[in-house]
């Protein structure tokens, strides 16, 4: 297949360009080539490239910096998704969107399912959930899959931070109340190309197995990096306020990928020495 891959600089994107290639013609482009909120600019790219799938990595982000610029978070996380959408479904080629756990509230109780109702908290979560809405109305091909708490090698995340403070200070605090699953970027663009083979279109779940808090999750960064002198204690989400309300407890289902048959993703703490093992060399 010939696969274009919108954000492919991002942390996702780079990986998944990369994994994609090893089968398939792939073509990656950002931001600097496409601004994907200009709907004819848009249009027009995709009918020149003429691609059998698109898959949009592009996002923004940057959950507190939402609840500032809700416009540009808007126009990124709803209007790209909804120009693309409309672009691929008037070729009549199937999109991939990347969505996340942050389209729920995180008030169930138990793991979220695929269908089970939306309710996000931020803009952040409320832009991401448009763009879903978006993508679901304006192409009949498609595959969403939403996903959590992403690490990898390229791009800032949880697991670098964690890993860089270890060596600056001797004593830390992390959230205790807010869980979810640790997710290694390459088992999520395993799991996309896998999925891809096939046209089980619709909303997927994927992450790695195993619910654990952030406090939790940065003991077991320390553990596995094998560094020595430095002190976690938990604290509440109360006690480290943020500018954007986070799901307190929304762990992700994969409910629909076992539906289709497909084999489930490794526990992440397998995953997470692989990743700390290849960063710490």
């Amino acid at each position: 297949m010939k696969i274009l891959v919108v954000g492919c600089k991002g942390m996702l994107g780079t990986e998944l360009t990369d994994m994609l290639r090893e089968a398939h013609e792939t073509i990656g482009i950002d931001v600097d080539q496409l601004d994907i909120t200009d709907n004819a600019k848009t249009m027009a790219f995709i009918k020149e490239i003429a691609p059998d799938m698109v898959i949009n990595c592009a996002a923004y982000t940057n959950v507190d910096g939402c609840e500032t610029e809700v416009l540009l978070a808007y126009r990124v996380n709803a209007t790209g998704p909804k120009n693309l959408a409309i672009a691929c479904n008037e070729g009549n080629i199937p999109l991939v969107h990347i969505s996340t756990d942050y389209v729920f509230d995180g008030k169930k109780g138990t793991p979220y399912e695929e269908d089970d109702v939306t309710n996000p908290l931020s803009v952040y979560g409320k832009s991401k959930l448009a763009g879903e809405q978006n993508v679901k109305n304006h192409c009949s091909r498609h595959y969403i899959i939403r996903t959590q708490w992403l690490y990898g090698k390229n791009g800032p995340n949880f697991v670098k931070t964690m890993l860089k403070m270890f060596k600056e200070k001797k004593s830390l605090r992390v959230v205790n109340d807010q869980f979810g699953q640790p997710t290694y970027v390459k088992d999520l663009c395993r799991a996309i190309v896998d999925l891809i083979e096939q046209p089980d279109y619709g909303t997927y779940h994927v992450t790695n197995q195993g619910i654990i808090s952030w406090f939790d999750f940065a003991n077991d960064i320390l553990e596995l990096s094998g560094l020595v002198g430095v002190t976690i204690a938990p604290c509440t989400t109360e006690q480290f306020p943020r500018p954007a309300t986070r799901p307190a407890y929304a762990p992700l289902e994969n409910f629909h990928m076992q539906l289709i048959g497909k084999r489930a993703t490794r526990h992440y703490k397998e995953a997470l020495k692989e990743y700390i093992d290849e960063e710490i060399g």
